[in-house]
Protein backbone atom coordinates (compact mmCIF):
# COMPACT_ATOMS: atom_id res chain seq x y z
CA UNK A 1 0.00 0.00 0.00
CA UNK A 2 1.36 3.48 -0.83
CA UNK A 3 2.31 5.82 2.13
CA UNK A 4 -0.42 8.34 3.16
CA UNK A 5 0.93 10.04 5.92
CA UNK A 6 4.28 9.71 7.37
CA UNK A 7 4.39 10.49 11.11
CA UNK A 8 7.45 12.11 12.88
CA UNK A 9 7.47 12.30 16.80
CA UNK A 10 10.12 13.20 18.47
CA UNK A 11 11.20 15.80 21.95
CA UNK A 12 11.75 19.41 21.29
CA UNK A 13 14.71 20.79 19.21
CA UNK A 14 15.10 17.06 17.75
CA UNK A 15 15.05 18.28 14.38
CA UNK A 16 11.56 17.27 13.03
CA UNK A 17 10.79 20.30 11.63
CA UNK A 18 13.77 20.09 9.76
CA UNK A 19 13.19 16.90 8.54
CA UNK A 20 9.83 17.59 7.33
CA UNK A 21 11.53 20.58 5.19
CA UNK A 22 13.91 18.05 3.93
CA UNK A 23 11.29 15.44 2.99
CA UNK A 24 9.27 17.80 1.12
CA UNK A 25 11.96 18.69 -1.28
CA UNK A 26 13.16 14.97 -1.84
CA UNK A 27 9.84 12.76 -2.02
CA UNK A 28 9.01 13.04 -5.74
CA UNK A 29 5.21 13.91 -5.06
CA UNK A 30 4.25 17.44 -3.23
CA UNK A 31 3.66 16.56 0.48
CA UNK A 32 1.58 18.78 3.03
CA UNK A 33 3.26 19.27 6.15
CA UNK A 34 1.34 20.19 9.59
CA UNK A 35 3.08 20.62 12.80
CA UNK A 36 2.05 20.34 16.77
CA UNK A 37 3.53 23.73 16.82
CA UNK A 38 1.30 25.04 14.31
CA UNK A 39 -1.76 23.82 16.11
CA UNK A 40 -0.43 25.53 19.61
CA UNK A 41 -0.10 29.17 17.22
CA UNK A 42 -3.55 28.54 16.47
CA UNK A 43 -4.72 28.29 19.73
CA UNK A 44 -6.81 31.07 21.17
CA UNK A 45 -4.00 33.32 24.40
CA UNK A 46 -6.25 31.79 26.48
CA UNK A 47 -5.56 28.32 25.70
CA UNK A 48 -1.78 28.97 26.55
CA UNK A 49 -2.22 30.30 30.11
CA UNK A 50 -5.38 28.38 31.48
CA UNK A 51 -5.97 25.00 33.21
CA UNK A 52 -7.79 23.92 30.22
CA UNK A 53 -4.76 24.10 27.51
CA UNK A 54 -1.95 24.19 27.18
CA UNK A 55 0.82 25.36 29.55
CA UNK A 56 4.50 25.63 29.10
CA UNK A 57 6.06 25.72 32.86
CA UNK A 58 9.02 27.84 33.37
CA UNK A 59 11.16 24.49 34.06
CA UNK A 60 10.43 22.91 30.22
CA UNK A 61 7.35 21.12 31.53
CA UNK A 62 4.41 20.99 29.54
CA UNK A 63 1.21 20.35 30.91
CA UNK A 64 -2.27 19.93 28.57
CA UNK A 65 -5.95 19.93 30.06
CA UNK A 66 -9.21 18.91 28.30
CA UNK A 67 -9.81 21.97 25.83
CA UNK A 68 -6.49 21.51 24.25
CA UNK A 69 -7.05 17.46 24.08
CA UNK A 70 -10.81 18.36 22.32
CA UNK A 71 -9.07 20.43 19.68
CA UNK A 72 -6.26 17.92 19.58
CA UNK A 73 -8.56 15.19 18.62
CA UNK A 74 -10.23 17.86 16.05
CA UNK A 75 -6.92 18.69 14.87
CA UNK A 76 -6.15 15.26 13.96
CA UNK A 77 -9.28 14.35 12.41
CA UNK A 78 -8.70 16.95 10.06
CA UNK A 79 -4.97 15.54 8.96
CA UNK A 80 -6.44 12.38 9.09
CA UNK A 81 -9.39 13.72 6.88
CA UNK A 82 -7.00 15.38 4.39
CA UNK A 83 -4.86 12.30 3.71
CA UNK A 84 -8.52 10.27 2.87
CA UNK A 85 -9.39 12.69 0.93
CA UNK A 86 -5.74 11.40 -1.32
CA UNK A 87 -3.12 14.59 -0.27
CA UNK A 88 -0.20 12.87 1.04
CA UNK A 89 0.63 14.01 4.46
CA UNK A 90 3.87 14.41 6.86
CA UNK A 91 2.82 15.03 10.52
CA UNK A 92 5.67 16.51 12.82
CA UNK A 93 4.80 15.51 16.74
CA UNK A 94 5.92 14.88 20.30
CA UNK A 95 3.71 12.37 21.77
CA UNK A 96 4.11 13.66 25.56
CA UNK A 97 1.96 10.97 26.96
CA UNK A 98 3.98 8.52 24.91
CA UNK A 99 2.18 5.06 23.56
CA UNK A 100 -1.75 7.08 25.01
CA UNK A 101 -0.44 9.94 22.10
CA UNK A 102 0.43 7.04 19.44
CA UNK A 103 -2.79 5.45 20.32
CA UNK A 104 -4.80 8.61 19.46
CA UNK A 105 -3.26 9.35 15.85
CA UNK A 106 -3.91 5.41 15.46
CA UNK A 107 -7.51 5.90 16.27
CA UNK A 108 -7.77 9.41 14.12
CA UNK A 109 -5.82 7.30 10.52
CA UNK A 110 -7.40 4.24 10.74
CA UNK A 111 -7.39 2.90 7.58
CA UNK A 112 -4.95 4.74 6.35
CA UNK A 113 -0.92 3.67 5.29
CA UNK A 114 1.18 5.52 8.03
CA UNK A 115 5.04 5.25 8.05
CA UNK A 116 5.83 5.74 12.16
CA UNK A 117 8.60 7.57 12.38
CA UNK A 118 10.99 8.03 15.67
CA UNK A 119 13.33 10.84 15.55
CA UNK A 120 15.65 10.76 18.44
CA UNK A 121 18.81 13.24 19.66
CA UNK A 122 20.84 12.94 22.81
CA UNK A 123 19.19 15.23 25.24
CA UNK A 124 22.48 17.49 25.15
CA UNK A 125 22.63 18.17 21.96
CA UNK A 126 18.95 19.14 21.81
CA UNK A 127 19.19 20.80 24.68
CA UNK A 128 21.95 23.33 22.79
CA UNK A 129 19.62 23.29 20.10
CA UNK A 130 16.77 24.53 22.45
CA UNK A 131 19.06 27.75 23.91
CA UNK A 132 19.95 28.51 20.29
CA UNK A 133 16.72 28.91 19.15
CA UNK A 134 15.45 31.28 22.18
CA UNK A 135 11.86 30.15 21.59
CA UNK A 136 11.65 27.50 24.60
CA UNK A 137 11.74 27.33 27.51
CA UNK A 138 14.98 25.74 28.68
CA UNK A 139 14.82 22.32 30.00
CA UNK A 140 11.92 21.42 27.71
CA UNK A 141 14.25 19.59 25.24
CA UNK A 142 15.85 17.53 27.69
CA UNK A 143 12.55 16.40 29.64
CA UNK A 144 11.02 15.10 26.78
CA UNK A 145 13.90 13.69 25.00
CA UNK A 146 13.17 10.28 26.16
CA UNK A 147 9.41 10.64 27.61
CA UNK A 148 8.11 11.09 23.85
CA UNK A 149 9.36 7.55 23.09
CA UNK A 150 8.34 5.47 25.88
CA UNK A 151 6.14 2.49 24.66
CA UNK A 152 5.96 3.83 20.93
CA UNK A 153 6.50 1.56 18.07
CA UNK A 154 7.83 2.63 14.64
CA UNK A 155 8.49 1.59 11.29
CA UNK A 156 11.94 3.64 11.36
CA UNK A 157 14.43 5.98 13.61
CA UNK A 158 16.59 8.14 12.98
CA UNK A 159 18.72 9.76 15.07
CA UNK A 160 20.11 13.91 14.82
CA UNK A 161 22.82 14.05 17.38
CA UNK A 162 24.76 13.70 14.28
CA UNK A 163 23.06 13.30 11.02
CA UNK A 164 21.65 15.89 9.28
CA UNK A 165 18.29 16.53 8.34
CA UNK A 166 18.25 16.12 4.46
CA UNK A 167 20.58 12.43 5.24
CA UNK A 168 17.63 11.66 7.65
CA UNK A 169 15.18 12.67 5.01
CA UNK A 170 16.56 10.17 2.69
CA UNK A 171 16.53 7.28 5.11
CA UNK A 172 12.88 8.07 5.64
CA UNK A 173 12.01 8.21 1.63
CA UNK A 174 13.73 5.65 1.28
CA UNK A 175 10.80 3.52 3.29
CA UNK A 176 7.97 5.09 1.76
CA UNK A 177 5.86 3.16 -0.14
Amino acid sequence: MTTQVILLNGGSSAGKSGIVRCLQAVLPDPWLAFGIDALVDALPPRLREADGGIEFAADGGVHVGADFRTLEAAWMEGVAATARAGARVVVDDVFLGGAASQQRWRKALSGLAVLWVGVRCDPAVAAAREIARGDRARGMAAAQAGVVHDGVSYDLEVDTTRTESLACARAIAAHVG
